[in-house]
């Protein structure tokens, strides 16, 4: 993206020449030099210059020009009734873009109409339904460095941030804030490290980040758009002033968090037409708000934004730690490959939610399993309940199923933007929460009681609804339609002006057709003319004296009385006010209903509890999960299943999974396709759905406590980063060994398979030895290098496990069946033959590895340290030697290399050590 779009440069020199209504445009640009500005003109967003051009290339629309004092200039236009499908390409092609409505109405102003920003359109701040794609959070971030304030490390323009932001030191601390517009989350934290944070940002994923002086910008992922802002907003006086404007004297952790949550405060009125400047909180933050219908009013930025009004500061310990790399393994939210899930993720498999309140909170319930023992009791207590009571269950989802999403509908209603319709969906919301109360009268699991106890039906709000909006509204709010005629006595009386007036009409036809004569008469109306008496030409002799002509047709003229324009006055001037009184009586009562916005939300929050218990009764129900035992001091998983491939398998294969202080570090064998990822990800995902409040795909399961889940599953690359696919996995596995602990759970998969056999192996026995010795995490470690199998004769935590398969032939049969012990063989070539390799390619592959098995017996294993010869690792002559010298010379290297590697200690080595010492022997044979 542009970092500065500014003003048009082909109208930079002619600035004096301008016209008014381009003088706006011009300005508007500098203003918000950071977005680009779509400027109404009429029923168009308009884009002129360079930015016209722009917008017609990315929206695929016509290019036209525009010519006045200053010239001709390219001109596109949006139209405003479908500019959300329009503003939505341009955030896709990474731009921001400022909306600059029309604040005064244009029949009562002569000359330009003023414009002003109401809203700037950015990714992390979307409140849009249209944008808003799904019900999931969509957050902004702000990130602060302590120590720093916001006088410091700007740049030439006064923004903190941008691409040119240094990597922060490692040791912080930092401060981070997130944010969802559209519903009011807010959330404060801070970590010591930038490790911390990257596992924080890779758990609520924001599509939108500003950063503060001196804060990284490479911790962020290439899906996040950073976006630069005014370094004013991160002075921490500032900062506090605003915090406390919001959320009232609330303590934070440090300067750091206070300095996020304020700049993020900031950004949000900003987005909403503020000061682009980040000025003072009040006055300064003023801006035209625009309404539904098109109308405007003066707001504030600040008041619009009232229903954000509850900080969450949270501690990252509190909760399992799923970081980017753990998520994306496990396939929580994402599905990381496109074969064999058919579409399922795992959120997707749990998602029995009936209103978009509950799909949130089960998302945020999966990337934040708890790791309190008795708040995990307290989940299961009211899971159980549910599942145990069908008629409960059905009962509740029925009724949730009647809930709109009140929590981005109030945040509507708090910005001047919801409409009498919404009204009525918080009405209707309002009306199920007595249904929900009686239906959870003889609940008993002290987290149900709880639930129905604190359930607040708003019955003020929902009455002053029901008395001052109809059942029915009307779409426009300054049409009519809207407001009930009873709710006030001036438009209840203006409304029965307008009903006598038209049945007089009503009755005018008849009574003119029997004073004239004329069975043909009609009384019609239209909107250029109003009222009017119709008369065929044949029988306008019979016209009376007091009509008088108002419109001629071909055949037939039409007239007025003076009776008839009174009444028509009369109805008109009923109707006109009628129409506004309407209009201010709404914006009245949507005003007093933004006031409860905090207790809206508060019942937001309880239906969104609820409504995920009912999901995870529902699942649980339904495939047969059981209630797991969380606290224990292992696994003892009975018959356990992965959620989501037995949802897509004809036949699933349930396995057991059985760990403790004496077996904890699992080396599972076996072929690819025999199971060994599905079987390691099912104990994963078992362990975060027992800790997010779920039953579990299990016969039964007692479980330890998991402070974090490690993965190193898979293959990938970062070839924009200059990361190849070993260089990840390496990185992976760094984090894994520098922050597991013994309370993590470990999967590892092929460790070291993307460099040299001799290599892998090494770096495969050398992080065993480490996690086994050092950090005694649970830890399941998938590999094809079978001669790690013999570690376990060495290390009394270590135990094989492999997947039974028959051979018949030369074809084998997966069981998916997990034993203990080693697997006899990997099966490579068999399972190339069953994915399609050509016959005398797999034919010749069986030659190769004979040949190479005969090879191998016939070489001396060399021993390294003093282990056994299932341990060793073999040096072989290669196959394409030239002579009896170039043998010589292989055979010298051998030796040396021999000594080399005797010489080394594996089992007292750290894996940085093994790395560096198979980077010294590998030079060495290079030489």
């Amino acid at each position: 993206m542009d970092a500065a779009l500014g003003a048009p440069a082909k109208m930079a020199d002619r600035e004096d020449d301008l016209t008014p209504m381009m003088a706006q445009y011009f300005e508007l640009c500098r203003e918000y030099d950071d977005s680009l500005v779509l400027f109404q003109v009429g029923d168009f967003y308009e884009a002129f210059c360079e930015a016209a051009e722009r917008v017609a290339r990315l929206c695929e629309i016509t290019l036209t020009k525009r010519e006045d004092s200053t010239g001709e200039y390219a001109m596109a236009g949006i139209p405003i009734d479908n500019a959300e499908s329009y503003i939505e390409r341009l955030l896709e092609a990474g731009y921001r873009v400022a909306v600059a409505d029309q604040v005064q109405d244009p029949d009562e102003v002569t000359g330009v109409v003023d414009r002003a920003v109401t809203r700037v359109v950015t990714p992390g701040t979307l409140t849009e339904d249209e944008l808003l794609r799904s019900a999931d959070n969509n957050y902004v971030a702000c990130l602060t460095a302590s120590g720093s304030d916001g006088d410091a490390s700007a740049d030439e323009s006064g923004r903190a941030g941008g691409s040119a932001a240094p990597r922060a030191d490692e040791s912080g601390p930092y401060g981070l804030a997130l944010l969802d517009v559209s519903t009011g989350d807010c959330y404060a934290t801070s970590a010591d490290r930038l490790d911390s944070v990257a596992d924080e940002l890779g758990r609520f994923a924001p599509a939108e980040a500003i950063v503060g002086p001196d804060a990284p910008v490479d911790v962020f992922d290439g899906d996040c758009m950073v976006s630069p802002y005014e370094r004013t907003a991160f002075e921490t006086d500032r900062a506090r002033e605003r915090v406390e404007a919001y959320f009232g004297d609330l303590a934070l952790a440090d300067e750091a968090e206070v300095r996020a949550c304020g700049a993020l405060l900031a950004y949000a009125e900003y987005t909403r037409g503020g000061n682009p400047d980040a000025g003072d909180i009040g006055d300064d933050s003023t801006a035209a708000v625009a309404d539904p219908d098109g109308t405007t009013a003066e707001g504030d930025a600040t008041a619009a934004l009232d229903y954000i009004n509850h900080l969450t500061r949270y501690d990252p310990r509190e909760y399992m730690l799923l970081d980017r790399v753990a998520l994306e393994s496990l396939e929580l939210f994402d599905r990381r490959a496109v074969h064999g899930h058919q579409g399922l993720t795992l959120v997707d498999a749990l998602d029995e939610t009936a209103c978009a309140l509950g799909r949130r909170k089960l998302n945020d319930w999966l990337r934040r399993p708890l790791l309190d023992e008795d708040r995990i009791a307290a989940r299961h207590d009211a899971v159980a309940e549910l599942t145990g009571d069908v008629t409960l269950r059905e009962r509740l989802h029925e009724l949730l199923d009647d809930v709109y999403d009140i929590e981005r509908l109030v945040s509507r209603v708090a910005r001047g933007r919801a409409n009498a319709r919404d009204l009525r969906s918080l009405h209707d919301t309002l009306a199920v929460v007595p249904d929900v109360e009686a239906a959870l009268a003889d609940a008993e699991s002290k987290t149900l009681v709880e639930l129905r106890e604190n359930l607040d039906s708003l019955a003020d709000v929902r009455d002053l609804i029901d008395r001052a909006i109809r059942e029915d509204p009307a779409a426009e709010l300054t049409e009519g339609g809207v407001v009930k005629p009873a709710f006030d006595d001036e438009l209840g009386a203006l409304r029965e002006t307008e009903r006598e007036g038209k049945a007089w009409i009503d009755d005018l036809e008849a009574g003119e057709r029997e004073r004239t004569g004329i069975d043909s008469l009609k009384v019609g109306h239209n909107s250029v003319h109003g009222y009017y008496i119709e008369v065929t030409d044949p029988n306008l002799d019979s016209v009376p004296e007091d009509y008088t002509r108002r419109q001629t047709l071909k055949n037939a003229e039409r007239f007025v009385t003076p009776e008839l324009k009174e009444r028509e006055d009369e109805i008109i001037r009923a109707e006109g006010r009628a129409d506004d009184l309407e209009y201010e009586l709404f914006c009245e009562v949507r005003r007093d209903v933004a006031e409860e916005s905090e207790r809206v939300q508060a019942l937001a929050e309880r239906l969104a509890r609820l409504d995920v218990f009912v999901s995870f009764a529902s699942v649980a129900a339904k495939f047969d999960y059981s209630r797991p035992e969380v606290g224990a001091d292992g696994f003892e998983v009975e018959a356990g299943r992965h959620p989501v491939v037995e949802r897509t398998e004809e036949r699933f294969v349930p396995n057991d999974a059985h760990f403790d202080d004496q077996d904890f570090f699992a080396v599972i064998t076996g072929p690819n396709m025999s199971g060994k990822s599905t079987y390691m990800r099912q104990v994963a995902l078992i362990a975060v759905l027992a800790q997010a409040g779920s039953f579990v795909p299990a016969a039964s399961a007692r479980l330890p406590v998991v402070d974090r889940v490690f993965t190193r599953v898979g293959a990938s690359d970062d070839i924009a980063g200059g990361r190849s696919t070993f260089m990840v996995e390496m990185t992976e596995l760094a984090d894994i060994l520098q922050n597991a602990t013994e309370d993590s759970l470990v999967l590892l998969d092929e460790v070291g398979r993307g460099t040299s056999t001799a290599d892998g192996l090494a770096i495969a026995r050398a992080v065993t030895e480490h996690v086994h010795d050092e950090v005694g995490a649970t830890t399941l470690f998938a590999t094809h290098h079978h001669e790690l199998t013999a570690i376990g004769d060495e290390l009394s935590g270590v135990f094989n496990l492999h997947f039974e398969t028959e051979r018949e032939g030369d074809d084998v049969a997966f069981e998916h069946e997990v034993a203990p012990g080693a697997a006899v063989a990997s099966y490579g070539i068999e399972v190339a033959k069953m994915a399609g390799v050509p016959a005398d390619v797999v034919q010749r592959s069986r030659e190769l590895l004979a040949e190479s098995d005969a090879d191998a017996a016939s070489e001396p294993a060399v021993e390294t340290n003093g282990h056994d010869a299932s341990e060793r690792v073999r040096v072989s002559n290669t196959a394409d030697d030239a002579d009896g010298d170039d043998r010589s010379a292989d055979s010298a290297a051998d030796s040396r290399l021999a000594t080399e590697l005797e010489a080394l200690d594996v089992a007292t080595m750290t894996p940085l050590e093994a790395m560096n010492a198979l980077a010294e022997l590998k030079e060495s044979l290079d030489e």
